[in-house]
């Protein structure tokens, strides 16, 4: 999911570290050591194995305090046997070496006189060899000076080579030193990373390119210009006076930053529909809640993947099958209502939905029902005569809860009709279905924020069980890991 926007996010952090590394080699500020280089990502798993690493220390510490103490009771122990070897070697080492001190000086006089004898037979051998190679030098003379200009030429033409190769290299992108960095499963490419000589600062002048190449990509993304811009601005405040030593320090800053900046977006403050119909069951009232949105979003799906939610959670749904405009609606919501194992309150095609959802409101209260889910006709955002007609159906059925039901891969048109539904008659919150299928994220990051109401339920697949309550921790997590996580439900 949202693979579009982790690129994005990742390649503004690749671009900041380009920045600072080119412009600290301008300033002669910058030196390479031996280390790994972190990936943007990595941080999230760094995040999930600090405990274990903390407790790990801990342990580590503990051992090495034991083996202290044990080292110290043993040491004077130690130093008496050793004293006592000592001892025991230099007595052995005095006597062999008077033994073997006799016998090596009378061989070295049989050796003197060995080499004497040699010398005198080799005499004239080695007069004759000194006289072959005082010729052979004279020839080596020779050869050297005919060669002398041709190697002089040679070497000017590998220095001129070499000149040029270094000018090239400086030319070249920093990263070509590691231009293919060999990733390990933490996350960290293996290669050479930098420091800083003199500390740097994160200006603003560094970061004003990058943030507008990043607002740009996630308006390419799907994202509302609102949010973008929020987004942006949340990145450069955390970033701007940031102070960097090391190379390794840029992409976790940018990391944290961006992160921070989203999570600002995305959790919306509410109460969650299983906290309310908690409450309303203590008060021994249904929860009604009434869905909105346009054809084709996925909405009388919905509706029958939390009637089986919440009837698989021990509560007792009731449908009411409001959608009386539509040809095939009631057929439709029926044959969910009947796969799941719910009653469905139903009238004729063309009958008036505000007393569908009156009567399946009394249904509730008098069988002790826990849930009402009312369907509706799904509109144009436009159609002023339906959106009138579903302001009836709110005033008469009374919800506790109106939610608009978009889908996430249209993206700023999901967006902008979720903003007209609330325009129109003040939706309390949003359900995104296919969500599994948004490589992009532009209506999961932006819808809550633009119309400043909670993301309640997100549809993750096409069965009844492919719906999961909305967390701001689990779509972090989406958004800032490379791994892709499966959705379970509860």
């Amino acid at each position: 999911m949202f693979e579009s926007l982790k690129k994005k996010f990742s390649r503004t952090s690749e671009k900041l570290e380009e920045e600072l590394i080119e412009e600290a080699e301008a300033e002669d500020n910058l030196q390479e050591e031996s280390g790994s280089r972190f990936s943007f990502f990595s941080f999230a798993r760094k995040k999930e194995n600090y405990e274990e690493d903390m407790a790990e220390e801990a342990h580590e510490d503990a051992d090495s305090v034991s083996v202290e103490n044990e080292e110290k009771t043993h040491f004077w122990s130690r130093s008496k046997d050793k004293d006592e070897e000592e001892k025991a070697e230099e007595d052995n080492e005095e006597a062999e070496e008077k033994k073997s001190s006799f016998w090596s000086r009378s061989k070295d006089k049989e050796e003197e006189t060995e080499a004497e004898e040699e010398e005198k037979s080799h005499f004239w051998s080695r007069s004759k060899d000194k006289d072959e190679d005082e010729k052979a030098e004279v020839e080596d003379e020779e050869e050297k000076k005919s060669h002398f200009w041709s190697r002089s030429k040679d070497k000017e033409e590998e220095e001129t080579e070499e000149e040029s190769d270094d000018e090239e290299e400086k030319k070249s992108h920093f990263w070509s030193r590691n231009k293919k960095p060999v990733e390990s499963a933490d996350g960290e490419a293996k290669g050479g990373i930098f420091s800083f000589i003199r500390e740097k600062t994160i200006q603003e002048k560094h970061v004003e390119d990058i943030l507008f190449e990043l607002e740009l990509s996630l308006l390419e993304g799907d994202v509302a210009m609102e949010v973008a811009n929020a987004v942006v601005e949340g990145v450069k405040e955390n970033l701007v006076g940031k102070k960097i030593k090391r190379s390794n320090d840029i992409p976790e800053y940018t990391y944290y930053a961006l992160r921070d900046a989203v999570a600002d977006i995305i959790d919306i403050p509410g109460k969650s529909m299983t906290e309310m119909l908690e409450e309303k069951k203590d008060m021994g009232e249904p929860l009604v809640v009434m869905f909105v949105g346009i054809n084709g979003t996925g909405k009388t799906t919905t509706i029958g993947k939390l009637a089986n939610y919440y009837l698989k959670r021990g509560y007792t749904p009731v449908i009411a099958a409001s959608d009386t405009f539509r040809a095939g609606a009631i057929e439709q919501v029926t044959h969910h209502a009947e796969n799941v194992g719910v009653k469905i309150i139903k009238h004729q095609k063309g009958s008036d939905p505000a007393a569908v959802a009156f009567d399946a409101v009394e249904h509730a209260r008098a069988q002790g029902k826990e849930l009402v889910l009312i369907d509706t006709a799904g509109r144009m955002q436009t159609n002023t005569n339906l959106m009138d007609e579903m302001k009836k159906i709110k005033r008469v059925s009374k919800p506790d809860l109106v939610i608009f039901v978009g889908d996430a891969i249209t993206g700023n048109d999901a967006t902008e009709q979720a903003r007209k539904f609330n325009e129109a008659i003040d939706i309390d919150g949003v359900i995104l279905t296919k969500a599994d299928a948004d490589s992009k994220g532009g209506a999961s990051l932006s819808i809550g924020y633009v119309i400043k109401k909670p993301i309640l339920f997100l549809g993750v697949g096409q069965g009844y069980d492919d719906i999961m309550e909305y967390d701001p921790e689990w779509m972090l997590d989406q958004l800032f890991s490379e791994d892709e996580e499966i959705a379970e439900d509860d």
